[in-house]
């Protein structure tokens, strides 16, 4: 503790603060001239800026700091992951749009039939096996809406069908190392080839899904949770959602092209970004291409001025169908809307959590970044707005494009660009804990619990990656530090390695935590929710979330170490 002095008091705790307000953002109003009064946020997306600017000012890090956080340092890049993730959520998302996650529901749903825990199991096997593909967001994003719907229309408590759906998709999320940004930080950090991580993620992968299924139908194995028998008469028509086959297609085809190149060329060592970009932007080029001829044939709607500019015909469109299938009288389709604001009869709770009609809105118009602090991290209150005739034209604009390119202008809002400043933030600040020497302690810390030994390594790093996801600024924060501190231990290539499997299953597990803040997705999660007006409290979520992490960190960890045994003994 000889290195640490007063710098690195400073740069710890203004790091634990930003990262208090990242769990439990803080809003109070102020008032400006002009503008009036304005509710300002310290959360999300401006704690860990503000922390940073501070700890500049305080000489606490410096110019070196925020490049290292920017272009990286130990072989890790930020700016190599962030590419990757924007590029792949940009072709998944517009997968999204096309209705292919919903028609592939809505074929499930018939197989399942009214057989509830037959479609349980059908539901869950399917958020499965597109997450292992596309990871976690574009499941968080469509099936969340459906599920809420579905579970409206056949009167079914919606608790277990959506804690089942976040539990899936971030378990099956640590198969491909581009299933969620920890993945990559962990094969950057380690030099764990992107095909060998795949290899060794399957086997605690697989334990983890199966173990979370069982608890899952355990804890939620009343009959008001997953009834034997669903009330439906009719079957759901897939088509009927799949908005456009021919995008489908393509942008299938071109998202499962784009995993394979990358996980060829990671032989070759080429960074990830230079395949996913290109991809990317063919895929614009299509979108932009396909719209328009659309547009011009007549295959979309045209613009027109006088239609309500809320409207949201392809989310109707679900809502009808399922009106159909369940035999629900369109007259009553109020009557699903307000059901949509179910009470959740939860142990702990006996009163209703909602009792507002939701509307129908698209549940994904802003990512939750966006909206967990209003876009920026300022919300005008006031009625005053500035320039409203140029408002209202660049307003117009925005409408007329809209309507003649949707795919774009529909997955654009989706994309997670609130991961790009938060991301760069928390390897800023990583970088200046390791200035004031913070990450040589916590590698002291390691290598005395550890005694750099295999076995006792995977077990504390994976219980320790757990916690830290809901307690050190989601799980890529705490990947981020985990990644760190133990190549700062300078450990044996075995208990290297194991390490790095260890926390790859820690950081996509520790998402089905305590907290929403214990990942992205949980934050995306709770706010497609909450405009959905079902309310899950945070006790309401650890409380079903406790069973399922404890069992899948013992069942992971045990696999990861006997894979390692057997790897390395």
């Amino acid at each position: 503790m000889s290195d640490i002095d007063r710098f690195s008091i400073v740069t710890l705790v203004f790091f634990i603060l930003s990262i208090i307000f990242v769990i439990r953002p803080f809003s109070f109003r102020v008032r400006f001239p002009i503008v009036g009064r304005t509710k300002l946020t310290i959360g999300l997306m401006s704690a860990p800026i503000i922390a940073i600017a501070i700890l500049w000012a305080a000489q606490c890090l410096g110019g070196s700091q925020i490049r290292d956080g920017i272009v990286g340092t130990d072989d890790i890049k930020p700016y190599n992951i962030l590419i990757l993730f924007i590029s792949l959520a940009y072709m998944a998302i517009t997968l999204d749009v096309t209705g292919s996650l919903q028609a592939a529901a809505f074929w499930v749903s018939n197989q399942g039939g009214n057989h509830g825990r037959k479609l349980y199991l059908y539901f869950y096997i399917l958020l499965t096996g597109i997450s292992m593909v596309i990871g976690n967001d574009p499941i968080i994003l469509s099936g969340t809406a459906f599920l809420v719907y579905y579970t409206a229309a056949t009167n079914l408590e919606p608790m277990a069908w959506l804690i089942s759906e976040f539990a899936a998709a971030n378990t099956a999320s640590m198969v491909l190392f581009v299933g969620n940004p920890t993945n990559v930080v962990i094969c950057e950090g380690f030099l764990v080839n992107n095909a060998a991580f795949t290899a060794y993620t399957i086997l605690p992968f697989l334990a983890c899904s199966v173990a979370c299924y069982i608890v899952l139908m355990f804890q939620f194995r009343d009959e008001k949770h997953v009834p034997r028998k669903l009330n439906r008469t009719g079957k759901l028509n897939a088509r009927e959602v799949l908005r456009d086959p021919v995008s489908a297609a393509v942008g299938s085809i071109m998202l499962v092209s784009c995993l394979v190149v990358i996980i060829v060329l990671s032989f070759l060592h080429v960074d990830v970004w230079k395949v996913s970009l290109p991809f990317a932007v063919a895929k614009f080029i299509f979108d932009i291409i396909w719209d328009h001829y659309r547009y011009s044939t007549d295959r979309i709607p045209k613009f027109n001025e006088k239609i309500d500019a809320d409207e949201h015909p392809d989310e109707d469109a679900m809502v009808h169908e399922i009106q159909r299938a369940m035999s629900i009288p369109p007259d009553q389709s109020a009557d699903l809307e307000q059901s949509v604001s179910t009470t959740l009869n939860m142990p702990m709770a006996s009163s209703p959590i909602s009792s507002e009609k939701p509307p129908l809105t698209h549940p994904t118009e802003k990512n939750a970044l966006q909206t967990r602090e209003s876009v920026s991290p300022t919300s005008t209150i006031s009625e005053c707005r500035l320039f409203p005739e140029l408002r209202d034209k660049f307003d117009l604009l925005h409408r007329k494009l809209a309507a003649h390119f949707p795919t774009f202008f529909t997955a654009l809002p989706r994309l997670p660009f609130g991961l790009i400043p938060f991301a760069f933030s928390q390897f800023i600040l990583i970088e200046a804990l390791s200035k004031q020497g913070w990450i040589d302690v916590f590698a002291t810390w390691l290598i005395r619990a550890s005694h750099r030994q295999m076995i006792p390594t995977i077990w504390l790093i994976g219980v320790l990656g757990v916690v830290l996801c809901n307690v050190a600024g989601t799980n890529i924060g705490a990947t981020i530090l985990l990644t760190k501190v133990v190549r700062a231990a300078n450990m044996p290539t075995s208990t290297m390695r194991a390490a790095a499997i260890s926390l790859a299953v820690a950081s996509n597990i520790g998402a089905v935590s305590f907290t929403f803040s214990a990942s992205l997705a949980g934050l995306l999660w709770q706010t497609i929710l909450t405009q959905k007006k079902i309310t899950i409290k945070q006790t309401q979520f650890a409380f079903w979330n406790l069973l399922p992490i404890l069992v899948m960190t013992s069942v992971g960890l045990a696999v990861v170490t006997a894979e390692m045994v057997v790897l390395y003994h």
